[in-house]
């Protein structure tokens, strides 16, 4: 992989993401495309973004249901080649577990199922308030251990449990947002780490959105992230 960045390009509109990724493409591992896009403009606007690209896509629908439901959700969505979907860990193993068989059979080796733990703007107050009372890096870990288990190819946590994680689960694949270059605005972030010390403590992908996708000049914003690795 050329690269370790994955852009966030979490934008209702086609032509803005298209523009976004074709001036950041050079310092670019895969694009991220999340709900926000997805809801607006379906498979058909994940096709028309990537066409061309030649960048692997990562299909960020967090994905948390009744197993069966799930299963049938990954195989509508491998219609759309990602090299990474996300469902929920915390839909527990039996989800990951369909969710896993179906993008086997529908496909193929080359796409990852990733589980997301603890979203990066939760704390241990956010988990408490839904009755967790763990903090977010017991949370992941436990979490890790149950995704693992249950055959999921990687995981999603915050830059400050990735350390952790990565000792749990050595060969798993690493995404790991929340992440900010030196000085940038955390916004709704609440466990940020810059790229460098994210990749140091063990992350595969680097999720990196607003500040290149928000930036004056993304080219830029992504050519000065990438340098810094």
């Amino acid at each position: 992989m050329a690269s370790s960045i994955w852009l966030a390009v979490d934008t209702p509109d086609i032509a803005r993401a298209r523009a976004l990724v074709a001036a950041t493409a050079p310092w670019l591992g895969g694009v991220k495309l999340g709900l926000e896009f997805f809801v607006a403009n379906g498979p058909r606007g994940v096709e028309e973004v990537m066409a061309g690209t030649g960048l692997p896509l990562f299909l960020d629908l967090k994905l948390h249901d009744i197993p069966n439901t799930v299963a049938k959700a990954v195989e509508s969505a491998a219609r759309m080649q990602p090299a990474l979907l996300t469902i929920h860990a915390s839909g527990g193993a039996a989800m990951i577990a369909a969710a896993k068989e179906a993008a086997l059979k529908a496909g193929g080796p080359g796409m990852r199922i990733i589980a997301v733990t603890v979203l990066t703007s939760l704390d241990a107050v956010d988990l408490a308030g839904i009755g967790l009372n763990v903090t977010p890096a017991a949370q992941v870990a436990r979490l890790a251990g149950l995704a693992a288990a249950a055959g999921a190819d990687g995981m999603v946590c915050s830059p400050h449990e990735v350390a952790a994680a990565r000792a749990r689960w050595p060969e798993g694949f690493m995404v790991v947002p929340g992440v900010r270059p030196a000085g940038a605005a955390a916004d709704d972030q609440k466990r940020v780490m810059t790229p460098a010390e994210a990749l140091a403590a063990g992350a595969t992908a680097l999720v990196v959105g607003r500040p290149v996708t928000a930036a004056a000049d993304p080219a830029a914003a992504a050519a000065a992230i990438a340098a810094s690795l």
